[in-house]
């Protein structure tokens, strides 16, 4: 920790011989995607995507010097063997509009990476190279949307003979896990040839399975490749739901042999019941069971005619109004889970969910579901979660026994379907699913898995479940930092990481690193997790925000694999080859990839997105500030430094919040084009940045916010970084409502800017969360804003805690940025606040975005709030002169003709004009609006 600095003078703002970064530079500026490996580990494929203009894609030999570059390319993908690549290209005229997916076609290019062969395709949707087969699949494009059928081309194409097979009109295609056969769908124009077909990739010979003048859908291969199924059907008619007969091939080897199933006889009251269409096909395991979807069968309606534009909201209603309209297609596609099962070849239908248990998902491979109903519980006001009761369902006849009731946090079930976790009164509770006996894992381990550092007033969660030891025996559960092995019969729990977490600050988590075009295996991968063999973690310093992997040993001995003073980005591996790729990152540098041996040796670096940076005035950093609140919460923040930063010499400084954010001390935060303040960019035009951590105190969060605040705020001064008379502050949403408080709390600030604010927490409780339908109760009793009772058992506190009725308190300049059709925080909001401060005199401005969600869409309106945040700050915070819409306001008549840039005193603004106009010393300091 720095000593105090007393006697400081201000920092003079001089010119640097690089210029400081503005918005007009945000173009230059990329990011990158489509980052993969080859199999074989020698190539790697990844995208320049600059936030303005054409994605470029290269494709790049790593222990060679060859690098073929794509420009327009995207979506690359490597075959199996490493020995091909694939990847598109956009056509240059092309529509943006288009549906990319039909109408949007693209050239692709195979290239065989050893001879440099390529052979391309035109009017391409999407390709595939299936595993085991040696072959690319490559689909063109569809009819599009309204043609009425879904067929397109799909060719095979076989890389080691070059030569194709083309099939027509396929909606729908699927290779088995040994790669033998290819299983395909045909929606063709007027159905001519509709039908379920199998082709077998070695012979190129084809077998019709089912055709019929209907519609073909949800073709799912079971895991071993064996067994396949589909459904088929038309629409009767004056039916709605189409009649789906479910035809499944138990034997590829016997292709003849379709069984087939119907939901006939499944009744309820006068509606019969349909295999639904809307929902997956999915297999179990063992491949003797189909669960899928039933819909209920009705006659086709049409809208009455003459009737009113009219919701109705009733007070018995389950979900309000706004709630059914935003999940209207959801509940019109929704099902009813069931299962078919097929014992003795012979197939019965069994009915799992109703109404009454709407949900009912398989335990592993046994003969059980665990079915939740909410419904007892549908008006409970909830945010994050609500409560349910649990049920066992047998999966061979569909009785429902109650299991427990009321449970608010369920956990899961153990990868052999034997346990059900729930969390009941901060106890975890283990059930054993076909006894009903129930084992307490907290009393058993004498270890409190709660997550107490979450502080919402609602039922606290665990701090999660890493997996099921392979033999089912043990669970791995997480406290803040350690990982305990907990036994499932009573006995000792094992701390596998020896407590070295708490005791070194260091959370560890399992993992496994992403097999490259795979995805993640999840934590305990497919078969559980071995504990006599070594074991993938994950480390982070929850004080020192280290980051890296280890490998734990079975004998519980910790091997560093890799530990930066950075973030290190979750790696990918080949997956035939000892090599990974990663990013390293750090608020200087650019997330940049690396390759790696397995043990993250001999690494060295691949991409270099960005070194435009190098031509700016950059920050050399930052550092983490420690700080205690008046409640005795032991927190941090990441300051970052400003550009040609000088220790000594004291700075303006822009404060950032939300809610935790020292985790993000090592996140590279360059130029975008959005609504919120871009730390890069304020440090590299001479801002100290800061981002605090706030905690808060359920019925107070604005009031936690302010203690929060200047507690870091007080403490950067106290390390002589910054200026007391020149500190901004900037929030947005959650950090809007909190920004909003502050203002009328402390004149601790020159200038606040605030986005998207709740500010009148009573009115606010009654709004809509528009973008889900939801009404806000539930977010400000139990959620985000935490103040733990409703407004009419305690309507002093939620004055106290609100924005607009505190407003005759503010001193300071503020400026309020709110979109007309925010679907989260309703722009009413922010006009209550500009009208209740504009009422009492106070200095306020209010920039509304017609027509603008949450947060800013259009990329005018994004680069217009860049410029004119920035100005406000510069102007309020650092005394650089006022521009004329700040000063004059910006008459309605005149909005689309008046230049932001404009300045009051005739000139043209530029970002940075304050560092270049001070370069005789503290004159930038001194001018209008100066503190």
């Amino acid at each position: 920790e720095r000593s105090p600095i007393t006697a400081q003078e201000r920092s003079p703002i001089t010119a640097q011989e690089r210029p400081p970064i503005t918005v007009d530079d945000y173009a230059q500026w990329k990011r990158i995607g489509s980052a993969a490996l080859s199999p074989d580990g020698a190539w790697m494929s990844y995208a320049y995507q600059p936030l303005d203009g054409v994605d470029t894609l290269f494709v790049r030999e790593l222990d060679g010097n060859e690098v073929h570059m794509v420009p327009r390319g995207g979506s690359a993908a490597f075959s199996p063997d490493g020995g091909w690549v694939g990847y598109l290209v956009e056509d240059e005229n092309e529509d943006e509009d288009e549906d990319e997916d039909e109408n949007g076609g693209r050239a692709l290019r195979l290239r065989n990476l050893q001879t440099g062969q390529t052979v391309d395709f035109a009017d391409v949707a999407s390709f595939a190279f299936p595993p085991n087969t040696g072959i690319a699949l490559v689909r063109k494009r569809g009819p599009g949307r309204d043609a009425g059928w879904d067929g397109a081309d799909l060719i095979v194409y076989r890389l080691a003979e070059g030569t194709s097979l083309n099939l027509g009109n396929v909606s729908a295609y699927e290779v088995n896990e040994r790669g033998t056969h290819l299983a395909y769908l045909v929606d063709a124009r007027d159905d001519a040839g509709n039908g379920a077909y199998l082709l077998t990739l070695d012979t190129n010979v084809i077998r019709p399975l089912v055709t019929a003048a209907e519609t073909f859908a949800r073709l799912t291969w079971d895991e071993q490749g064996s067994r396949l199924a589909f459904l088929h059907g038309s629409v009767p008619e004056k039916q709605e739901q189409r009649a789906n007969t479910l035809s499944v091939v138990r034997d590829i080897d016997r292709p003849g042999e379709v069984l087939s199933v119907d939901a006939e006889g499944e009744t309820e009251g006068k509606d019969g019941l349909v295999i639904s269409e809307l929902a997956e096909i999915e297999w179990s395991a063992p491949g003797d069971r189909l669960f899928v979807g039933l819909k209920e069968q009705r006659e086709a309606r049409e809208a009455r005619e003459g009737r009113a534009d009219l919701d109705v909201w009733h007070w018995a209603d389950s979900e309000v109004q706004s709630r059914q309209r935003v999940r209207a297609n959801a509940n019109r596609d929704r099902t009813w889970g069931a299962v078919i099962s097929f014992d003795g070849g012979t197939p019965s239908l069994v009915r799992l969910a109703d109404e009454s248990l709407a949900t009912v998902s398989q335990a592993g491979d046994t003969g059980w579901g665990i079915g939740r109903d909410g419904t007892p519980y549908e008006q409970e006001v909830t945010w994050g979660g609500s409560r349910a009761d649990y049920f066992r369902v047998d999966l061979a006849s569909g009785a429902r026994t109650p299991m427990v009731r009321g449970v608010g946090r369920a956990i899961g079930t153990s990868d052999d379907g034997s346990w059900w976790l729930y969390l009941r009164d901060e106890h975890i509770i283990a059930r054993n699913i076909g006894s009903g006996e129930e084992l307490d894992l907290t009393a058993t381990s004498g270890v409190d898995f709660i997550d107490r550092e979450d502080d919402h007033p609602y039922e606290l969660p665990i701090h999660g479940v890493g997996g099921w030891s392979t033999d089912g025996r043990e669970v791995i559960l997480y406290t803040r930092h350690d990982l305990w092995a907990v036994p499932m019969d009573g006995s000792a729990a094992r701390n596998l990481t020896a407590g070295r977490g708490d005791s070194e600050q260091i959370r560890y988590r399992i993992t496994e690193f992403r097999v490259s075009g795979e995805g993640f295996g999840g934590s305990s991968g497919a078969d559980g997790i071995d504990l006599s063999e070594p074991l993938l973690l994950s480390a982070y310093g929850t004080r020192s925000k280290w980051d890296g992997y280890v490998e734990l040993q079975p004998n519980g001995e910790l091997r560093e694999l890799i530990w930066e003073n950075m973030a290190v980005g979750a790696p990918m591996r080949a997956a035939d080859a000892d090599r990974l790729a990663f990013t390293l990152e750090t608020f200087v540098e650019f997330p940049d990839w690396w390759v790696a041996d397995g043990s993250f040796g001999e690494r060295r670096q691949v991409t270099d997105a960005n070194p435009q940076q190098a031509d700016f005035a950059w920050s050399p950093g930052r550092v983490l500030i420690d700080y205690v609140d008046d409640r005795g919460n032991e927190l941090q923040a990441t300051l970052a430094l400003p550009a040609g930063y000088v220790e000594g010499r004291r700075y303006p400084m822009l404060v950032y919040f939300y809610e935790l954010m020292s985790d993000r001390h090592h996140s590279y935060q360059g130029p975008a084009y959005d609504d919120r303040p871009h730390m890069a960019t304020y440090a590299s035009n001479g801002y100290l940045v800061l981002q605090p951590d706030i905690v808060y105190s359920d019925g107070r969060p604005g009031s936690a916010a302010v203690d929060d605040l200047t507690a870091a705020v007080e403490k950067v001064i106290e390390l002589g970084y910054a200026d007391r008379d020149q500190i901004g502050l900037q929030g947005h949403s959650w950090g809007g409502y909190q920004s909003s408080f502050v203002v009328t709390q402390t004149d601790l600030f020159a200038a606040v800017v605030t986005g998207a604010p709740p500010t009148n927490l009573i009115s606010f409780y009654n709004t809509l969360y528009r973008s889900s339908g939801n009404v806000q109760q539930g977010i400000t009793e139990v959620g985000q804003v935490r103040m733990g009772t409703t407004p009419f058992e305690d309507f002093e506190l939620y004055v106290s805690q609100s924005p607009v009725h505190q407003a005759g308190n503010i001193s300071t300049p503020f400026m309020i940025l709110h979109g007309t059709e925010d679907g989260a925080v309703d722009w009413m909001q922010g006009l209550e606040f500009y009208n209740m401060a504009r009422r009492m005199g106070k200095e306020v401005i209010f920039l509304s975005y017609p027509g603008e969600p949450h947060h800013l869409a259009d990329r005018d309106n994004q680069i217009d709030f860049q410029i004119r945040m920035m100005q406000y700050f510069d102007h309020h915070v650092r005394g650089a002169l006022a521009p004329r819409w700040m000063v004059d306001g910006v008459p309605f008549l005149e909005r689309d003709y008046a230049d932001p840039r404009e300045m009051s005193d005739g000139s043209r603004w530029r970002e940075g004009a304050a560092r270049a106009d001070g370069a005789d010393g503290d004159s930038a300091l001194a001018g209008e609006g100066g503190r």
